[in-house]
């Protein structure tokens, strides 16, 4: 009897010995999988957050508009803002506009820019005067015709001129048939001279300056035209200096 008792004992003992070790495998097993879902998580969170992060560092901003050149308009605005106040005033500058047919006005215009330290703007005729344009003798000249008819308005190449930019305005131009080129009446109604000092300067063989002056006064309606005066080819930048003061 106990012979037969102790093999059953023994493989009582081998079966538990084999659940034993079945259940300790499965807890082993239960355990690491938990560890690697655990390490997966942290793995994949790691990933995630690096991938926001460099996101973040190589975004690019959005595009900016196409660049507007900008006026000084537009500058004095972008200062008030920016301060909060508007811009001192610094309309205490001074410009040279002038027409010249052939060259005698610029030489001027350019010593008295010279000599104020002015800015300079050409008036530029959309089309050019020839030679034969010029030729006073003939009836059936540009220039015969223009200034026969005061209404005719030759155009003007590119005004862009900012006259609001200074406060005082010296305005040349050579005498023809007695007056200022028509061209001068297209530039004197195009703009606004509304607190501006105007100070109209010709050349001329021999002709004096007469009304030309307010002519372009009436035309312009607005600004403080001064009587200004015709000025020498060859005037040198002392007698442009004496004449400016005998403004004053």
């Amino acid at each position: 009897m106990k012979k037969l008792i102790l093999p059953i004992l023994a493989a009582l003992c081998m079966i538990g010995l084999t659940a034993c070790g079945t259940a300790e495998s499965a807890g082993s097993s239960a355990a690491e999988h938990s560890a690697a879902q655990t390490e997966t998580v942290q793995e994949t969170d790691s990933l995630a957050e690096a991938g926001q992060s460099e996101s973040v560092d190589t975004e690019q901003p959005e595009a900016a508009p196409e660049s507007v050149p900008q006026t000084n308009a537009d500058a004095q605005t972008a200062e008030v803002s920016a301060a909060g106040e508007a811009p001192a005033d610094t309309g205490n500058a001074a410009v040279v506009v002038y027409f010249s047919a052939t060259g005698t006005t610029k030489g001027v215009a350019e010593r008295i820019a010279a000599v104020t330290g002015a800015d300079i703007f050409e008036i530029v005729p959309a089309e050019p005067y020839t030679d034969a344009d010029l030729d006073w003798h003939d009836n059936n000249s540009r220039t015969t015709i223009e200034m026969n008819d005061p209404n005719v308005r030759p155009a003007i190449a590119d005004d862009t001129v900012r006259l609001e930019d200074y406060a005082t305005v010296y305005l040349g131009y050579p005498i023809w048939w007695g007056d200022a080129p028509r061209i001068m009446s297209t530039f004197a109604e195009a703009h606004d001279f509304s607190g501006k000092t105007v100070i109209p300067f010709c050349t001329s063989g021999s002709s004096p300056i007469g009304q030309s002056g307010n002519h372009l006064a009436a035309l312009a309606g607005s600004g403080c035209w001064l009587a200004g005066g015709r000025l020498e080819a060859g005037i040198s930048e002392s007698e442009i200096q004496d004449w400016i003061s005998s403004m004053n």
